[in-house]
């Protein structure tokens, strides 16, 4: 029996990271970034520091958040329920990453026409390399006739599979794949995915209108946004997707982090995260692509963001890992690229931990 090998040593945060990260989060918060924020620094040992600065909101709780606040954390959602339930997919024989997702989903009509989003593979969609077409309006489709996957695998591809561009609707059919080979809804297997680590407040929208649930947008002729999803490809979908659609705090990204880097070689988990850090494209000089996660400083950092502010960074070899969550579209999808200092801060406290 091949005995699973422990996790590395975690390499603690210093006083001076620390105060750099509260730094960081206090002036994007100031500059307008966020009406608040939430950072969490830890170790896979466990050990925690929560950094906070502003309010929830100025509209429903003017108190100042902490790491049990609920965050609309976007496109986190392909890498803390999609992502992983692929991994877990592929361990059971259920998936295959390098065969058509077609074989994962409903029958479709081959009378109508090219299928040519239903050639792409489960590693492509994984990766954004399946040159499926970028711009999502799911309002605007006609599913009266014909089902969502099918419509989006007729659409002809705008790039030559192996191309990396940062597509959504690749996780939707992931997200759709799953539950068709798991004859299961996403939600569900999501939730007790994340029930199994202790993520208890970590779920799909919409949820019920809180002083603890941070709001996010104003739209036009509509209410702000508050508990319900605001990406509007999920809440066409019902709120559930593949891409977005999850709400959670930091305390429970923390509680996923630390599961992802103490589970060590031999693992499942771990050996689908060393898996996935494996670079498959070039997004630019020094970052790549792996399996669903953003891979930069020669692999020792991998992250992915969320458009409403929130991130995830690993650190595998030093045990080390940021949360950040943030309502940053508050005030407009604009403001929420002042988000950037904050991200940009991280990743370089990180990137020195990850040569230590």
């Amino acid at each position: 029996m091949n005995e699973i090998a422990p996790a590395p040593a975690s390499i603690p945060f210093t006083a001076a990271d620390v105060h750099g990260l509260r730094e960081a989060l206090e002036e994007v918060v100031a500059d307008g970034a966020a009406p608040g924020g939430v950072v969490v620094c830890g170790t896979a040992a466990g050990d925690r520091t929560v950094l906070s600065a502003g309010v929830v909101s100025p509209f429903t709780n003017p108190r100042t958040p902490d790491e049990h606040t609920v965050y609309d954390i976007a496109s986190l959602t392909k890498v803390t329920a999609t992502w992983p339930l692929v991994g877990r997919a592929v361990a059971a024989g259920l998936l295959d990453l390098d065969a058509p997702v077609r074989e994962f989903l409903p029958p479709m009509d081959e009378g109508l026409g090219h299928l040519s989003g239903a050639r792409t593979t489960v590693r492509q969609l994984l990766s954004h390399t399946s040159g499926l077409r970028a711009a999502t309006r799911f309002d605007l489709y006609d599913l009266t006739e014909r089902p969502l996957h099918e419509l989006i695998c007729r659409e002809p591809l705008e790039n030559i599979p192996g191309t990396h561009r940062y597509i959504n609707r690749g996780y939707v059919l992931l997200g759709l794949a799953l539950a068709h080979v798991h004859r299961e809804p996403l939600d569900r297997l999501a939730a007790a995915f994340w029930a199994g680590l202790g993520m208890d407040r970590t779920a799909y929208g919409p949820l019920a209108q809180s002083p603890e649930v941070a709001p996010t947008e104003h739209r036009d002729g509509h209410d702000r946004l508050w508990g319900a999803v605001h990406d509007e490809n999920a809440a066409a979908m019902g709120d559930v997707a593949g891409h977005a659609g999850v709400f959670a705090p930091a305390a429970d990204l923390a509680t996923y982090a630390e599961h992802l880097l103490s589970a060590g070689p031999g693992s499942p988990l771990g050996d689908w995260l060393a898996a996935s850090l494996v670079p498959v494209a070039e997004i630019d000089p020094g970052l790549h692509r792996g399996l669903g996660w953003i891979v930069g400083a020669g692999g020792a950092v991998a992250h992915h963001h969320g458009f409403t502010g929130a991130s995830l960074f690993l650190a595998p070899a030093a045990g080390r890992y940021v949360v950040i969550t943030a309502n940053a579209v508050h005030d407009g999808a604009a403001a929420r690229t002042r988000i950037a200092p904050l991200r940009e801060r991280v990743l370089k406290t990180l990137t020195r931990s990850g040569g230590e």
